[in-house]
């Protein structure tokens, strides 16, 4: 297995260079993160960038899914996260 961000599932080069330049360098640093505070890193270093597609391919990633098989629950829920370490 690689520890290489560009190999999550819906992560480009263009997204893994974002979160590398967040501060995220691999994919067990992602993990340890989580969807919601890699998004918040991101969105803060690169606000125009982190649109809520990201957050979505981040946590669909992680479950090793299509972010588009994510269901309108698990959006909220990933909404609610965000909201409460605002």
């Amino acid at each position: 297995m690689t520890d290489r961000l560009e190999d999550v599932r819906n992560l480009g080069p263009k997204s893994a260079w974002v979160l590398r330049e967040a501060g995220i360098e691999k994919q067990t640093a992602l993990r340890d993160l989580g969807a919601v505070e890699a998004y918040r890193r991101v969105r803060f270093q690169f606000p125009r960038y982190a649109s809520l597609n990201l957050l979505w391919a981040l946590e669909a990633g992680l479950r090793g899914m299509d972010w588009r098989d994510l269901t309108g629950e698990d959006k909220a829920a990933l909404l609610r996260e965000l909201e409460e370490k605002a």
